[in-house]
């Protein structure tokens, strides 16, 4: 039987500033709250999970990151899942996961096909 992953309607309060501060490593503090704006007014839309893994070019991430299990865990009991926060980076040709990534990998697990809510900018 298939397990299948329930997600909010939006992301939560929280991961905008776990978004800013990953991106913080990669841009000034100026273009994070720029981009966080735009995040933060960016419709949900939807993309596969292999694509945002093939775009990201990251690796996937099993059930031996505890945050993985965490993610993994919540899904198995149906509590619903926030949306990812992604950004197209331009200067490099990929796409950065600013805020997800171990919710991708868990959702992955269960289904390579499936289909993730998330913010683009």
């Amino acid at each position: 039987m298939k397990t299948e992953v329930q997600w909010l309607g939006a992301p939560e309060a929280h991961d905008y500033p776990a978004a800013a501060s990953y991106l913080t490593l990669l841009h000034d503090a100026a273009t994070v709250a720029t981009i966080v704006k735009k995040l933060e007014a960016a419709p949900v839309t939807q993309f596969k999970a292999k694509d945002i893994f093939r775009a990201s070019g990251l690796p996937l991430l099993g059930v031996n990151n505890s945050h993985v299990e965490k993610d993994r865990q919540k899904i198995v009991d149906g509590e619903k899942l926030s949306p990812i926060l992604l950004v197209r980076d331009a200067a490099f040709g990929r796409l950065v996961i600013a805020d997800g990534y171990h919710r991708l990998c868990a959702t992955y697990l269960f289904d390579e096909n499936a289909v993730i809510p998330c913010k683009i900018v």
